[in-house]
Order: structure tokens, then sequence, then C-alpha cells
């Protein structure tokens, strides 16, 4: 005689539990580089190494910010690490000494009147020498009065100055509270394995 098995549940079966997806870990919020370029020692030149020194007095949380002065080259592993780069500048575009511009510095140089003194070295060097395109660059321009030998910036640039500042501050917060980074966007299968674009939770 075989033995007679009484389930505890009075034989009913227990409903099945629902498979839970894999959770996809949340996207990266954009690695932000500002970065102030141009020469102190001439004059206007250095104005965006000027405008990172008072930055770097009240760092912004989730930006990265460095001098790179006139070194492009030593500044590329800082750009290619980044989502978004801000640089500030001195600019030409014909407009009186002191005049701000915000421009990309990947619009095309024949269609846009404004040019950056050292944004566009920076952008072909990562071009040339990076693994992965460029990241989107952002430039802040400042019209320059003088390049000349000296420390000192001209009286239309010392002036122009806190408006630099508030506008390069007001500026990476936006790029850092901007859309996600997401590599899948990238139609680069390079791009997209050396990036490590998510936070886990």
């Amino acid at each position: 005689m075989r033995p007679t098995f009484h389930p505890a549940d009075g034989g009913r079966r227990a409903p099945k539990k629902a498979l839970r997806e894999p959770s996809r870990p949340l996207p990266c919020p954009p690695r932000v580089l500002l970065a102030g370029v141009g020469n102190l020692l001439l004059g206007d030149d250095g104005v965006g190494v000027h405008a990172l020194h008072q930055l770097q007095k009240a760092p912004i949380p989730g930006v990265t910010m460095i001098e790179l002065g006139t070194a492009i080259l030593h500044g590329l592993e800082f750009v290619e690490s980044a989502d978004r780069v801000l640089l500030i500048d001195a600019a030409q575009g014909g407009g009186a000494p002191g005049t701000i511009y915000l421009f990309e510095a990947t619009q095309n140089t024949e269609t846009r009147a404004v040019t950056s003194l050292h944004a566009m070295g920076l952008r072909e060097a990562v071009r040339f020498l990076s693994k992965g395109p460029p990241p989107p660059i952002t430039v802040i321009g400042v019209e320059p009065q003088r390049l000349d030998y000296t420390l000192e910036l001209s009286a239309p640039l010392r002036a122009a100055l806190p408006q630099v500042v508030a506008l390069a501050r007001q500026t990476a917060l936006a790029l850092r509270d901007g859309p996600p980074f997401d590599p899948d966007l990238n139609p680069d299968p390079a791009a997209r394995a050396a990036a490590s674009p998510f936070c886990h939770a």
C-alpha cells in the first residue's frame, strides 16, 4: 500500500511568482569638465585661466575644473574622460573688447562668426590623437583688447570677468543637470565599449 501525501495547502498549488527582470543600471549624470585655457603671460589671452581661478574658489559639485593654459596635449586625458566640456577662452568675433560669446566649438568654423583662440586646437588634438570621437565642446569666449606681454587683463576684460564667471557657473550646472549620458546613443562601437556610463543604485 502506497503512502498518501496530504499537502499542507490542502492540495492547492502555490501561485507562481512572477520573474523579475534584471534591473538596468541607472545612467550616470554627464561628466562635465570645465577648463580655463590661454596664456597668462599674454594679457587678455589668459582670461580663461583668470576666470577659472575665480571659479575654483567655490567648486561646483559634479564638475571637474582644470587649468589647461596652453598645455593642450597634457589635457587630452581629462577631455577624453568627459561627456561634456566647457572651455573659457579669449575669442575674436569682431565685438568690442570684453564682449562675451557662448558657442559650440563643433560648429562649422566657416559659418561661425566667432573664433576661440585655443578651442580648435584642443578639439583637433582630441580628434586625431584619441581613440573615440571628441565630446561636445562649449566655449565661453571673451573678446580681447590686447595680446601683448603682461600679466594683467585689460580694463574691459577685468570689468567683464564677473559676468564670465557667472555665465560659466550657470552653463556648467546646465550641462551637469542635462540628459544622462547613454552610450547606446553613440553610434561609434569603440566609444560605447570604452565608456562606463552606468551608475548602480
